[in-house]
């Protein structure tokens, strides 16, 4: 039995007027049961457009153009949209930024969780009231019982992002991709919801793909990180291993940008620039014009993941060859 989730060579591509945009180049990574891995990057690196093509539930005129996504050793881009649907919500789950994305409005909450459950389990009506009620009170819903017969409207933002986590668990899925599930609750109802999700892939053999732009709330929750970067992974290793030692000067920017960074005392650090957009990608790697200390190669030769320190710990930088631990 190989890896829960492998993807492979991943490429992601937009098609419009002018030609084809390539969002996402070349990543590859793997997910085991009860692994977790935080994806993590500024707004527009990449992350939720990755997790929305393992759920092959990217938008026109974005298409999956090479490469293979591989769940329980079957390749899900090519699957057919029924034999698709039947895995979204049941096999893999997943949690939107924006639970109206998920929540219908003209529907009770319970009417919209039973209804999950009934597509997905062989269960009575009677019984899948009792699972959507044991995943509202999972998630730290307060008067659960009263929720059940609201609707969306009727809840606040935080409440409704609560309601959509439940509904990811209802089917006790093998994977849940989660896109910024805690956006919009507070840290207490944020750290009771990463607990959960740390609990459910440990009892449940379930793994979690954590994408967000917080690296402090990744290095508390993942096993492992992926760093991406204008549509490519530029460092992945061990958690610990990103967060005490990392290569890539994007990674080492973000980390420094935490409040207590690298540099205990040390004022909170920024990253001059702005991401480039799809239409901006520089020659040579896409960090060099924000980059500190590229040097002539990093304008014309794109950097290639290499592995450091034989920890199963990669980056992409040209400059590693002046860093003093990697040699």
């Amino acid at each position: 039995m190989g890896h829960l989730l492998e993807v492979r060579n991943l490429e992601v591509k937009f098609a419009l007027r002018f030609g084809d945009l390539t969002a996402i180049d070349n990543i590859s990574f793997t997910l085991d049961k009860k692994e977790k891995l935080g994806l993590v990057g500024e707004s527009g690196a990449g992350k939720s457009v990755t997790g929305f093509s393992i759920i092959n539930l990217i938008s026109k005129p974005g298409y999956i153009s090479g490469g293979s996504i591989l769940f329980e050793d079957r390749d899900l881009s090519k699957l057919s949209t029924g034999e698709m649907r039947k895995l979204r919500g049941h096999r893999i789950s997943m949690i939107f930024q924006d639970p109206m994305m998920t929540l219908n409005p003209v529907l009770t909450i319970g009417t919209q969780m039973t209804e999950t459950v009934l597509a997905h389990m062989k269960v009575s009506k009677s019984d899948a009231m009792d699972i959507a009620l044991e995943k509202l009170k999972k998630v730290y819903i307060p008067s659960p019982e009263k929720r059940l017969f609201q609707y969306p409207h009727e809840c606040s933002g935080g409440m409704r992002q609560r309601i959509v986590i439940a509904i990811a668990l209802l089917t006790n899925p093998s994977l849940i991709v989660a896109d910024e599930p805690t956006t919009a609750l507070d840290v207490t109802i944020q750290a009771g919801i990463m607990d959960l999700l740390q609990e459910l892939c440990t009892t449940e053999d379930m793994g979690l793909i954590l994408i967000t732009h917080d690296l402090a709330v990744v290095s508390q929750v993942t096993d492992k990180i992926a760093v991406m970067y204008a549509g490519r992974i530029i460092e992945t290793g061990p958690t610990e291993e990103i967060v005490n030692n990392p290569r890539h000067p994007y990674t080492k920017g973000l980390i420094n940008s935490l409040p207590g960074g690298l540099q205990a005392g040390s004022r909170l650090a920024q990253i001059p620039g702005m991401m480039p957009t799809l239409t901006d990608i520089p020659d040579g790697c896409a960090f060099n014009p924000r980059c500190t200390i590229n040097g002539p190669i990093c304008l014309e030769k794109l950097p290639e993941l290499r592995v450091l320190d034989g920890k199963n710990h990669s980056a992409a930088c040209h400059m590693l060859e002046n860093d003093q631990r990697d040699k």
